[in-house]
């Protein structure tokens, strides 16, 4: 078929499918709560395709989903925590791009779910959110490991959770998201994957992730929090615990 020829090699029309779907569904999930949607997004991904190849394809659709959310939401973004953690951000991902392709594959595999687990149900630390030095090394540190695990969202909002609106936590987490895939992205070019295979698809998964981004904003201010969270965590970990269980056996 015409449509399937512009799949990468071994994904079929219905998972291609899915898999839009699963974009448009994980941004509503994160325009509407800061985060998540990209934990569950790289869950289900490293289900799909093999390790080495999920962190890349995960920032290159993160990168327009959050690009997204940040144009949408632009008017509440807080700009002067943007440039120290950038800065970071780009040192990080040189650092972390150097081992991305270094570490054996079930290592890799047990990485992410183990990341998973941790960004779910462990509470992130307390940091002084306004120290530059902080932005700058907090950038760096998470940029790097965003390098070998994919989604560092939760870590990126121990610097935003200060803000006193939830559109500007939203806005200014979506903005600083942005970057950071920004940079992975051309970490990953630089290094020389081939995201020429995969370009249809994750150019469909991220209009479908605008989509959800439109949703989701709508919905920003009006979904009940608690019991929606606890079915997410409880869902995410199910995923995660096969990806170790796959590793490991």
């Amino acid at each position: 078929m015409l449509v399937t020829s512009f799949l990468p090699d071994g994904l079929d029309l219905w998972m291609a499918l899915a898999l839009i779907g699963l974009s448009f569904v994980t941004s509503i999930i994160t325009a509407t709560f800061s985060l998540g949607g990209g934990i569950l997004m790289v869950a289900v991904l490293a289900l799909v395709f093999p390790p080495a190849i999920v962190v890349p394809i995960h920032g290159c659709v993160q990168l327009g989903s959050n690009a997204g959310r940040a144009l949408l939401q632009r008017a509440h973004i807080q700009w002067q925590m943007i440039v120290w953690i950038s800065l970071g951000a780009i040192i990080g991902s040189i650092v972390g791009g150097q081992f991305a392709y270094l570490m054996p594959e079930h290592l890799l595999t047990l990485a992410i779910g183990l990341f998973v687990l941790v960004s779910i149900w462990l509470p992130q630390p307390k940091i002084i959110a306004d120290s530059r030095a902080v932005q700058f090394a907090g950038g760096a540190i998470i940029s790097a490991l965003g390098m070998v695990v994919g989604p560092t969202g939760p870590l990126i909002a121990t610097f935003v959770r200060g803000l006193p609106d939830r559109r500007q936590l939203v806005a200014t987490h979506a903005m600083l998201m942005t970057v950071q895939n920004l940079f992975k992205v051309l970490t990953f070019i630089v290094l020389g994957f081939a995201f020429g295979a995969y370009l249809p698809l994750i150019a469909l998964m991220v209009i479908a992730g605008f989509a959800g981004t439109a949703v989701g904003s709508r919905l920003l201010l009006h979904v009940p929090e608690r019991l929606f969270r606890t079915g997410f965590k409880i869902v995410v970990s199910i995923v995660a615990l096969d990806l170790i269980r796959g590793a490991l056996f």
